[in-house]
């Protein structure tokens, strides 16, 4: 079928719309009319190179949208089903098998292979120029800038018919990393301090899940005063600028001593040094943010050494089937209002709202996209 998607060609390139020809799904496939996609850091840094997708592709991994149609075998979905196009897994490794998709086996490979990753047809891509010549496909699982996406049925997530459709592409992972990584990684427990680097949207997602817990302080640190007052009104306690002041020392200062837990969100190497040093005996520092490809940073060994933990997370762990619906139904109760974080283009316009994140005038783009 022919369809309209956002194609990059080589790496750094910009992004542009044209049509390509989509396969009709098959076994264990579904197709989905695609209604919004969110953009996310992640698109960016992959068409810079530091993640090995090959291109040209098509990227997109924050979709939503409609079945339209399923292949052989598939029960999980049907046409007409409103779904959230989760990440895709591998079912069969061990992290699998013991409840955390999130970290399969065959990650790199089902994010970035540019192709299937299961099925007959695995490897291949499903995406065509009408010449025959083959684009890349199946970034996370869906490559969603573009008008269809076709998916592993397993990796969808049935959403209300009644909710905000246009709305839920980015509880797939941005806002979801950062309301997982305190839910399912955290875990905050009663009268505990946590600390968050980045109030961008990952950042805010994890205030306002923050909110949620038990945990009385929670201290949100930036460089833009005006995220740090949307922090404040979607439930941190204090706020650190940053560009004014030792952010480490005003964290210990906030929490009389180190706080229990920080979240990392920049993906910037100094600030993740930050983070770990915000936390101290016991604490969990969380790396979340996007750091460019083969960078690394150092710890102090004897403070480390006495029981300090530094974790990564992705896609804010746990199963998309689980966390998914509870952000939905979260943000009904108007407990967690990540809409206030969206702002809309059109797909045409993906590299307008590509420079408008990238100068921080927007905090979650989300393509709308038309059929």
């Amino acid at each position: 079928m022919r369809v309209t998607a956002a194609v990059v060609d080589e790496l750094g390139g910009r992004f542009h719309v044209e049509e390509l020809d989509l396969d009709e799904p098959g076994p264990g496939e579904a197709l989905v009319r695609v209604v919004a996609s969110g953009i996310c850091h992640t698109d960016t840094i992959t068409r810079h190179g530091d993640l090995p997708m090959p291109f040209p592709a098509v990227l997109g991994h924050e979709g939503a949208g409609e079945v339209v149609a399923v292949g052989d075998g598939v029960t999980s979905v049907r046409p007409g089903d409103h779904v959230v196009i989760g990440w895709p897994s591998c079912g069969a490794c061990r992290n699998c098998r013991d409840g955390e998709p999130r970290y399969c086996a065959r990650l790199g490979e089902a994010l970035c292979g540019g192709g299937r990753l299961l099925g007959p047809r695995a490897g291949q891509s499903a995406l065509r120029r009408p010449d025959g010549s083959p684009v890349h496909s199946h970034f996370f699982g869906q490559s969603s800038f573009s008008t269809y996406a076709l998916t592993w049925a397993d990796a969808l997530v049935v959403v209300p018919s009644d909710a905000p459709l246009e709305l839920l592409g980015p509880l797939a992972c941005g806002i979801a990393t950062g309301a997982g990584a305190v839910l399912n990684t955290v875990k905050p427990g009663p009268g505990s301090s946590l600390v968050i680097y980045g109030a961008g949207a990952v950042g805010l997602a994890a205030v306002m899940a923050a909110r949620l817990s038990p945990a009385t302080k929670i201290i949100a640190v930036d460089r833009h005063p005006s995220r740090l007052e949307l922090a404040l009104e979607f439930g941190a306690t204090h706020t650190v600028d940053a560009s004014r002041t030792d952010p480490v020392a005003e964290v210990h200062r906030i929490c009389d001593g180190p706080a229990d837990h920080a979240l990392e969100c920049t993906g910037v190497i100094p600030v993740v040094r930050q983070a770990a040093d915000s936390v101290g005996m016991l604490g969990t520092c969380v790396l979340i943010g996007g750091a460019p490809a083969g960078a690394e940073f150092s710890l102090d060994h004897l403070t480390t050494l006495w029981g300090k933990r530094i974790v990564g997370t992705l896609g804010g762990s746990g199963r998309s089937e689980t966390l998914i619906p509870t952000l939905i139904e979260l943000h009904r109760q108007g407990r967690f209002p990540f809409d206030r974080l969206v702002r809309f283009y059109d797909l045409a316009d993906i590299e307008t709202a590509l420079q408008d994140s990238h100068r921080g005038e927007v905090l979650k783009p989300v393509l709308r996209i038309k059929d």
